[in-house]
């Protein structure tokens, strides 16, 4: 095992809003209708495992999240219910095809 030094530590790129977007809308395809994906899901995809890659990610997430709410290509939930407003919602959320 090799390990981390400051000169590789955190040197992995961070994934525009392009990537961000693309990978988030193929996730919730690949799961279907009826079926939600987590933003950490997302995140994890573009991060890797480790809570250092895919943690910075999720707010960049949610942003991606509600630009393509308002657009009409995702709904994002709040205990099983589509939120009213994605600029104002709190907590836990998920991802899925708008109904």
């Amino acid at each position: 095992m090799t390990p981390r030094t400051p000169t590789t530590a955190g040197t992995r790129e961070r994934p525009g809003e392009d990537a961000l977007a693309e990978t988030l809308l193929r996730l919730v395809a690949e799961r279907g209708p009826d079926k939600t994906v987590c933003p950490s899901e997302v995140a994890r995809a573009l991060g890797g495992p480790h809570p250092d890659g895919w943690g910075p990610l999720m707010q960049p997430v949610r942003r991606q999240a509600v630009r393509l709410m308002k657009e009409g290509r995702v709904a994002i939930l709040r205990k099983g219910r589509v939120v009213p407003d994605p600029d104002d919602f709190r907590g836990v959320y998920r991802l899925s095809l708008p109904r």
